[in-house]
């Protein structure tokens, strides 16, 4: 059962600021398919997915994640100054030493603050925004920024039918402050690691040294994944749901990890969302970001034209691990 951390002091935390960085490269399903012997058609149906960023070679997770830094602080109005936390989520960083969040803290303009990485693959910001959320609270942190980023083209093999066309890079950010009320509700979490090889690396980076010419990718068993996504996240959405006490028809708008179309209106239809609920399909036009996907997807949903919707938005992160998270959050 996933765990709900119920327990929350007077006061509270919100978002304050959204950001992103998307890499100018544009990539159509043509340019992906050959290497996979397949077709536009075939991979909108599988997927829904009609293009995606690839980074260029200066494109980096570091840097792609400080430029959305700086986006959510700006949307904020807060200086990088003011931030002493920051919160990074990424599968694709290739360093293993030093981790990631100090060089972004620093490219960012918040170079004194604490900074660390978060391990939790796709559900990655949902971990990270909880933990943020907890740190405010207590009063360990103040400004703390929760950034997902990804480069998702270094880990995945061109010629994987099963990954090839889903995948793109980009960087999203949220910055987390004090409020008067609590603006994100309660976490419900947890994983499922006896199935932990449906989404995995071939090899450790062991396999590097010992076998120069060997390059690890990522696989995922698709189906598996799929039927697991729509039997455990479905549950973890509503339980979050009620914990922040509310009903589906509260929601302003539901913004899940942007794996795949069919998962995410299979999903939608499953929670039974009133058409006054606006549901994000950024992948359409972004891929699979991974860890970045939700901030994308709501920086997407608040700034790509049109009106902003307004009010509690559920956020559902599930991937690698297996791992997922759940939690509400007032819009800024």
């Amino acid at each position: 059962m996933p765990a709900v951390l119920t327990s929350r002091p007077p006061g509270g935390t919100r978002l304050l600021g959204v950001g992103a960085y998307r890499p100018d490269r544009i990539v159509t399903n043509d340019e992906v398919c050959g290497p996979i012997d397949s077709s536009d058609e075939w991979i909108r149906q599988r997927s829904g997915i009609v293009t995606r960023r690839h980074a260029r070679p200066d494109e980096t997770v570091a840097s792609m994640a400080a430029a959305a830094a700086r986006d959510a602080l700006a949307f904020a109005g807060v200086p990088a100054e003011r931030v002493d936390t920051v919160i990074v989520a990424s599968m694709s960083n290739l360093q293993q030493s030093p981790p990631i969040a100090p060089e972004i803290a620093h490219r960012a303009g918040a170079g004194s603050a604490a900074a660390l990485d978060v391990g939790a693959a796709c559900s990655g910001f949902c971990h990270g925004l909880a933990v943020a959320d907890a740190l405010v609270r207590a009063g360990t942190a103040g400004y703390t920024l929760v950034i997902g980023a990804e480069r998702m083209t270094d880990i995945i093999d061109p010629k994987d039918r099963s990954t090839a066309f889903l995948f793109g890079d980009g960087a999203g950010a949220v910055l987390v402050g004090p409020a008067a009320r609590p603006g994100i509700g309660p976490v419900v979490w947890g994983s499922d690691g006896a199935r932990s090889d449906l989404i995995a690396h071939s090899d450790s980076w062991l396999a590097v040294r010992d076998k120069p010419e060997f390059w690890p990718t990522m696989r995922m068993a698709g189906q598996e994944v799929f039927r697991w996504a729509i039997q455990q996240i479905a549950p973890t959405a509503l339980a979050a749901v009620g914990a922040a006490g509310l009903d589906v028809a509260d929601l302003a708008a539901f913004v899940p990890h942007q794996a795949n179309l069919r998962i995410i209106d299979k999903l939608a239809a499953a929670l039974r969302l009133p058409d006054t609920v606006r549901v994000s399909r950024d992948v359409v036009d972004t891929g699979n970001t991974s860890a970045a996907s939700i901030p994308l997807a709501l920086h997407t949903m608040l700034t790509g034209g049109g009106p902003a919707p307004s009010g509690p938005a559920l956020l559902t992160g599930f991937g690698a691990g297996l791992s997922y998270a759940a939690l509400v959050v007032d819009l800024p």
